[in-house]
């Protein structure tokens, strides 16, 4: 197996540009890819599934302990003749800013990944030298007398064949680092940004001929057979991991998931997370759909983009009906950020355009114009809750330029580091609703709850 991290000085770098430009590439080689997103990102591994056609996972040391984060790379990566991680944010930046804990470091460390440094030179040149000599130091924070970097190799994005050929013989000197090949500035290949990063893949009608475009751009000027040389590994990867698939139980429960334009934020693993505990996904959708699957006992409305399909999410009466009946009828039900918008009474689209909403809870939504409450959190609470026992933390991450006027307070938040907190959320024995975004894949106690709330409603419903 080839194992490779691409990693950045910091972001807007081109990382995810060069990972789809490889992972196409790859794939067209008829090499057998599996890809992977350092950081809770929901949008960049859509880009990586539409680059393979398979799906692509997380692996966040925040939100999941190490040895439960081996497991899930190994599993993953099972299989695989390449497998393919792209950072998050700069090369050691981590929770609170202060520490490479839950970093791109962090990842390529526990997993002893190989990583390429993806670098765009625009305006220096001996000066880049210097910022990838600093990047090859571990910051002292890291502790534990960790010292590797782990950077193997270098290439260039954004960057015109002529600079590459200055660039490369002194930074291979200067660094004692290969450059591998560059990216060229691609006008047509370009993605598209909004508020919470990339347009999502599914949006860009013309994203295959971007993909494509980035894949001629990689065989032409990256030297992939080099890269991959970088990346040469023991196939088992980590050797304290867990490689094998578990058995999954024969499901007795029924989870409907929304999945449609307006809730899109759903971890693949979460899926599998689900199917782990015994409760089968069941997809529907609250724009398309007239009501809610049936023999339902459990309900995920995941994060998205609600406020852009407000219209169609409020002229959708039967549905908005069919879940305010069930929730109040007390149906376990998660609601995480858009979902959570989506329960409330009204919500405004950028437009400024305000729609009724399901009205489980109380608040109206608008948008901020800024993030809001940016960042992981440890959420506790006094009372037993669908996703936490009273005094347990629980590990999020919020990131939502969208407030309601009526947040909640079922939980503190309280942020790594500098230990401020907030109130935040709604929580009962049978709902989670509020903007954090919870990681089921990396705490199975989330599922195993959930699941015992299904089944306790499964046999009052008999």
């Amino acid at each position: 197996m080839n194992k490779l991290l691409f990693a950045a000085p910091a972001s807007g770098s081109g990382k995810t540009t060069v990972t789809c430009a490889v992972l196409t590439a790859l794939k067209r080689r008829g090499c057998k890819v599996h890809a992977f997103k350092c950081g809770p990102d929901y949008i960049d591994p859509m880009f990586h599934r539409a680059a393979l056609g398979i799906p692509c996972h997380n692996l966040d040391l925040y939100l999941t302990p190490e040895d439960r984060l081996k497991t899930l790379f190994a599993r993953y990566s099972a299989g695989a003749d390449v497998v393919v991680a792209e950072g998050v944010m700069g090369f050691y930046d981590g929770v609170g800013g202060v520490t490479p804990q839950a970093s791109a470091w962090h990842v390529a460390d526990t997993l002893d990944l190989p990583v390429v440094l993806v670098v765009r030179p625009k305006g220096a040149s001996l000066s880049l030298s210097a910022l990838v000599k600093g990047l090859q130091t571990v910051p002292d924070s890291a502790g534990e007398g960790k010292t590797d970097s782990h950077i193997r190799g270098l290439l260039l994005s954004d960057c015109s064949e002529m600079l590459y050929r200055s660039l490369k013989p002194m930074l291979e000197t200067e660094t004692g680092l290969p450059v591998l090949g560059f990216l060229p500035h691609l006008e047509d290949a370009q993605f598209e940004s909004r508020h919470l990063g990339l347009v999502t893949a599914g949006e860009d009608p013309d994203l295959r001929k971007k993909l494509d475009l980035l894949a001629d751009a990689a065989e032409a000027h990256i030297d992939l057979g080099a890269l991959l040389a970088l990346g040469d590994a023991p196939a088992n990867g980590p050797e304290t991991a867990e490689t094998s698939v578990p058995d999954l139980p024969t499901p007795d429960l029924r989870i409907a998931v929304a999945s449609d334009e307006a809730f899109q934020f759903c971890y693949d693993e979460t899926l599998d997370a689900f199917r782990e505990a015994g409760m089968e996904p069941v997809f529907f959708s609250p724009i398309h759909d007239e009501t809610l699957p049936g023999e339902i006992h459990a309900l995920y409305l995941p994060g998205g983009y609600p406020e852009l399909y407000a219209e169609a999410l409020s002229a959708n009466e039967s549905m908005r009906d069919a879940i305010r009946s069930a929730v109040g009828g007390g149906l376990p039900t998660i609601a995480e950020c858009g979902g959570f918008l989506y329960l409330g009474q009204s919500l405004t689209t950028p437009e400024g355009e305000s729609w009724p909403m399901a009205g489980v809870l109380p608040g109206t939504a608008e948008k901020t114009g800024r993030p809001v409450r940016f960042g992981y959190a440890r959420l506790t609470t006094s009372a037993n809750t669908l996703v936490a026992a009273a005094g347990t933390p629980v590990r999020i991450h919020n990131f939502h330029y969208y407030e309601s006027s009526e947040r909640g307070g079922a939980y503190i938040a309280t942020k790594p580091v500098s230990g401020r907190s907030y109130e935040t959320g709604f929580g009962t024995e049978t709902l989670y609703a509020g903007f954090p975004h919870l990681y089921f894949a990396g705490d199975q106690d989330l599922c195993a709850r959930i699941a015992e709330a299904a089944r306790r409603y499964r046999n009052e419903m008999k």
